[in-house]
């Protein structure tokens, strides 16, 4: 049966936006986890599946497509199972469901804002000056629970002398993490999961390889001072931004944090 456009409804329209707005979200996941070739290899997949069972109406070669395709989403399920979790967390998380509350309080919330990432921004900037490395990863919509637990808590307010003194090179927890959740640090000397990702660059270590993997893995912004050059970066979707100056740092903790 011919196509016909006089039966494009606005539900098609919207149906097909929809689909495209999902592939999209499941492209940047997979982009941020490394899995891009998989699931480029899936779509070619999915594509050779409609032209042998719809357009060439291969019968044999199409039941062989349409039961690998059955078992295929387990094996997907199985594949995946750390991505699917991210995102079921991640949509049933308190940064949606508390949204348009804080749209709501608009330029006041910004406000608050600033009041806490200024220590960090002017915390992060002396340690640069003094080459003391530094990772701090703050929470978002997705919870960090877990990766407190693998640290010391502390639960304390947002302090620049403190960011600085757990930091200091002779601190015993100064090599890990500090999480901070709610206006408040959490908890520091804490684990974070490093990347593989292959294409990172050699000159960068292994905090930037646990502030990216954290950064694929959730939805937290981790800012992370270089113990070698003393540059401030940041991790973010899993993407680097790199050599920030004190106020690109604080644009950004400011922009990524509402």
């Amino acid at each position: 049966m011919p196509f016909d456009l006089h039966i494009l409804s606005l539900k098609d329209v919207l149906d097909i936006l929809l689909v495209a707005y999902l592939l999209y979200k499941i492209y940047k996941l997979m982009k941020s986890s490394g899995s891009i070739n998989v699931f480029t290899g899936i779509l070619v997949f999915i594509v050779i599946w409609i032209i042998v069972s719809q357009v060439l109406q291969m019968r044999l070669l199409g039941s062989i497509f349409d039961k690998l395709v059955s078992v295929g989403v387990i094996a997907l399920i199985v594949l995946f199972q750390d991505e699917i979790r991210h995102f079921l967390l991640t949509l049933g998380s308190r940064h949606h469901s508390s949204s348009l509350f804080r749209f709501l309080k608009g330029n006041k919330q910004k406000a608050t804002n600033k009041e806490d990432i200024m220590p960090i921004v002017m915390a992060c900037l002396s340690m640069s000056k003094g080459k003391v490395g530094a990772l701090i990863v703050i929470e978002k919509g997705f919870p960090l629970d877990e990766i407190v637990h693998t640290g010391d808590v502390i639960d304390a307010n947002i302090n620049q002398r403190l960011i600085e003194n757990i930091f200091f090179k002779n601190s015993p927890l100064h090599d890990g993490a500090m999480i901070i959740s709610n206006k408040r640090i959490k908890a520091a000397g804490c684990i974070l999961p490093v990347s593989h990702k292959l294409n990172i660059p050699k000159e960068l270590g292994l905090r930037h390889r646990a502030a990216l993997g954290v950064s694929q893995e959730t939805d937290a912004i981790a800012v992370i001072v270089s113990e070698e050059t003393g540059g401030i970066s940041i991790a973010y979707q899993g993407e680097f931004y790199l050599k920030l100056t004190a106020e690109e740092l604080e644009r950004m903790l400011t922009d990524k944090r509402n």
